[in-house]
């Protein structure tokens, strides 16, 4: 009885994972721009039609876990009354963050400069930001708050968000936790002023 040959290189799995896996491998090896949705799709073992499939762009590859997180936050701040308790508030923040494994974004913040990734993270980033900052905003007017007040907490809650994720990112999963970065981040708010 012989046994199959085993094909050599990666399996011909399509996945979401090995895809992004492929990517974040040449993102190391030839920087963010220096890579191909067709270089991607071929370290991957699948078509470009398998990629998209998955990803919408090569952007999406880093940022679709966290946007996903990010949609189910925003509809939950849509529902009546989501903006009348700090705790609902810091709950639906947990959310975002709760359980996130190290992936393409974290392995992204990590290693900004070797994958030449500054500018595409900063962009994103404040596109993230906006956009839970606008739904932050609306919770908080619909609870009362006024417009100014409701804009600089959304746009507070919304940064510390981010930055947990990037602070924890950078240095190295072991440490913590981007939830345990956000509940230390978050008291901080109330207290916020100049000088």
């Amino acid at each position: 009885m012989s046994i199959p040959a085993r094909g050599v290189g990666r399996p011909r799995v399509s996945s979401r994972e090995t895809i992004a896996e492929a990517a974040c491998e040449l993102f190391l090896e030839s920087g963010y721009e220096g890579t191909s949705i067709a270089g991607i799709a071929q370290r991957a073992g699948v078509s470009r039609s398998s990629f998209f499939n998955y990803f919408s762009s090569k952007s999406d590859v880093l940022w679709s876990g966290l946007d996903e997180r990010i949609d189910r936050a925003v509809a939950a701040l849509a529902e009546p009354g989501a903006g009348e308790s700090p705790a609902a508030i810091a709950a639906v923040l947990a959310a975002i963050l709760e359980g996130l494994e190290p992936d393409p974004l974290a392995l992204a913040f990590g290693n900004v400069q070797a994958m030449g990734l500054a500018d595409e993270l900063q962009r994103e980033s404040a596109l993230r930001q906006g956009r839970l900052a606008a739904a932050l905003s609306a919770a908080a007017r619909d609870a009362g708050v006024e417009r100014i007040r409701a804009d600089v907490l959304g746009a507070a809650y919304a940064v510390a968000v981010l930055s947990s994720l990037r602070v924890w990112a950078e240095g190295g999963a072991g440490h913590g936790s981007p939830l345990a970065q956000l509940q230390h981040a978050l008291p901080r708010i109330t207290n916020l002023h100049w000088g």
